[in-house]
């Protein structure tokens, strides 16, 4: 019985950002993790976060003794291996394959997603993951700033963004091909069993597959490779329907469940337990994120009021001025 007590007190939290297009949640840096603690059978319960949208530090996951950042240690998955709290790559991880593929993933693909969805896209998508739950001229301010930010990190600009884009694309389509060889018929990359390579793997392809428009060049590109688009889908239906399904029946003892809104606070845990004191870093976020929408009406209404003085400013301008330009 204490045991079973104690086991329950350790449980995991994830906090991720909402869930959307028929997935837990459709964040690039979000879903891996998630699909990580699915491939590793660990039970955990599952927290929206809707008040700090461009938050480096979601996803998270705590428990009474454990906190793992993604902007720390290489991210929550890494952190999770490095602490020992949940490893699955322990006997792969120094596999020069292994590690070329992943390294593949967080670099060629995960730039190919930021391309289709802050550059490539009309920003609809990226609207529905982060701001949409935001007064709309906070969400079109952030997401401007997003665009900037993500042209920055991909080094576009107005010289070359038809070069960047190309070789974003081919990069994309090599790194497609290598890992549908990689994987032929097997269930998972590395010797039929799950790694983080599978779960950032996964992330990915089910946020191309059902997040971005049919129209997405990316899209196009992994609908290419058959054996990936199954794979995908098969360990949709096996780690997130069946989830889903499981989390309606009221008699189910999934943990995983997830709310329909993002709760009041940022933990799933039944009332009836005992609340654990949180830690400094936690006050600091929690603090942060009731100031978040205040400071960002406030940018709104300086940004207004320059533009606005912008445009009396230069109103016999021939060329005129269309007011951002972040190249």
């Amino acid at each position: 019985m204490d045991e079973s007590i104690q086991n329950e007190q350790q449980r995991l939290t994830l906090v991720t950002r909402k869930a959307c297009f028929g997935l837990p949640t459709a964040c690039p840096s979000c879903l891996p993790v998630y699909i990580y603690l699915k491939l590793a059978k660990v039970p955990f319960d599952l927290s929206y976060n809707l008040t700090f949208p461009d938050s480096d530090q979601i996803p998270y996951v705590d428990s009474d003794t454990f906190v793992a950042y993604n902007n720390e240690k290489g991210g929550v998955i890494e952190s999770l291996k490095e602490d020992n709290i949940v490893n699955l790559d322990s006997e792969v991880q120094n596999l020069p394959e292994w590690v070329s593929a992943l390294a593949m993933i967080n670099s060629w693909l995960s730039d190919a997603i930021l391309y289709e969805l802050w550059v490539a896209s009309d920003g609809s998508s990226a609207h529905k993951i982060y701001y949409s739950d935001l007064p709309w001229p906070v969400g079109k301010l952030l997401y401007l700033k997003q665009v900037y930010n993500v042209k920055q990190l991909l080094g576009i600009s107005k010289d070359n963004a038809e070069r960047r884009e190309e070789e974003i694309y081919r990069r994309a389509t090599m790194a497609y091909k290598a890992l549908s060889t990689t994987l032929g018929e097997d269930s998972f990359f590395s010797d039929n069993r799950p790694t983080s390579l599978d779960a950032i793997f996964l992330g990915h392809a089910l946020i191309t597959l059902y997040a971005l428009p049919e129209t997405s060049v990316l899209r196009g590109k992994l609908l290419e490779q058959a054996n990936l688009v199954l794979y995908a889908d098969k360990h949709k239906a096996e780690l997130l329907d069946a989830a889903s399904s499981s989390s309606s029946d009221p008699s189910s003892s999934s943990s995983s469940s997830v709310p329909r809104r993002g709760p009041s606070n940022w933990s799933s845990k039944p009332k009836s337990q005992p609340k654990r004191e949180r830690t400094q870093e936690e006050k600091i976020f929690r603090r942060k994120a009731k100031y978040f929408l205040i400071t960002q009406m406030v940018a709104v209404l300086v940004f207004l009021s320059l533009l606005g003085g912008s445009e009396d400013a230069e109103v016999d301008d021939a060329d005129g001025d269309e007011g951002f330009d972040y190249e």
